[in-house]
C-alpha cells in the first residue's frame, strides 16, 4: 500500500510527540496499521509525504543510493536572479559539504496551492519570488540551507510530486490512496 498524505505546516512527521505539550502528529489523520513514513519532512514544511506498508518500496524511495527525486516549491525572499538559480544547479557549498546539483527555475506564484494557516509573513519593502527546485539527496534542511546559501531564504516550502506541481488530488484532498505498486 501507498499513501499520498498533503501533511499541513506544523504538523510532526511521527505519530507520537514526546514534546510538552505534544504537537499535532500524523496519528490525527486516521491512517492505516503499520503503515510508515517514507522520507520526513520538516514539521515547519508541507505538502506530499509518502507511507506505505512495504519495506522494500519504502526502502526504495529514501535510500540516498537510489537518488529517488525530491521536488518542492519555495516561496522566497528576494527575487529569484538568475546567478543564484546557476549556483543551485551547480551544487551549492554546505557545512556538510557541496550539494548535488539541483533543478531550479523560477516560477510565477502557484494559484492552485492553498493558503498557508498561518500565513507567511509579508514585508513591503523587501519582494518575494518563487522556485521550484528538484534533489536527489535528503539532507537535514537541504533546501532552506541551499536557498540561504544563495541569498534567498525559504519563507514557504511545499513538497510536490517529483513530476510536477498541478492542482490535482493533493490540494483538493488531505490523502490519497495510490494503487500503483513499485
Amino acid at each position: 500500500m501507498l499513501i499520498a498524505l498533503n501533511k499541513p505546516y506544523l504538523v510532526h512527521c511521527k505519530f507520537t510527540d514526546d514534546q510538552v505539550p505534544p504537537r499535532p502528529t500524523l496519528a490525527q489523520f486516521g491512517l492505516p496499521p503499520r503503515v510508515y513514513v517514507a522520507g520526513r519532512l520538516d514539521h515547519d514544511s508541507e505538502g506530499l509525504l509518502l507511507l506505505t506498508d512495504d519495506g522494500k518500496l519504502n526502502q526504495r524511495l529514501t535510500d540516498p543510493r537510489w537518488k529517488a527525486p525530491k521536488s518542492y516549491l519555495v516561496q522566497v525572499e528576494g527575487l529569484a536572479r538568475e546567478e543564484a538559480l546557476a549556483r543551485l544547479r551547480a551544487g551549492v557549498e554546505l557545512k556538510d559539504g557541496r550539494t548535488l546539483p539541483a533543478e531550479a527555475r523560477a516560477i510565477d506564484p502557484p494559484a492552485w496551492l492553498w493558503p498557508r494557516t498561518p500565513p507567511v509573513r509579508f514585508r513591503k519593502t523587501v519582494p518575494d519570488s518563487w522556485l521550484e527546485l528538484t534533489i536527489r539527496e535528503g539532507r537535514n534542511r537541504q533546501v532552506r540551507r541551499m536557498t540561504a546559501a544563495v541569498g534567498l531564504p525559504t519563507l514557504r516550502l511545499v513538497r510536490i510530486p517529483a513530476r510536477g506541481p498541478g492542482p490535482g488530488r493533493m490540494a483538493r484532498d488531505r490523502r490519497a490512496s495510490l494503487t500503483r505498486r513499485w
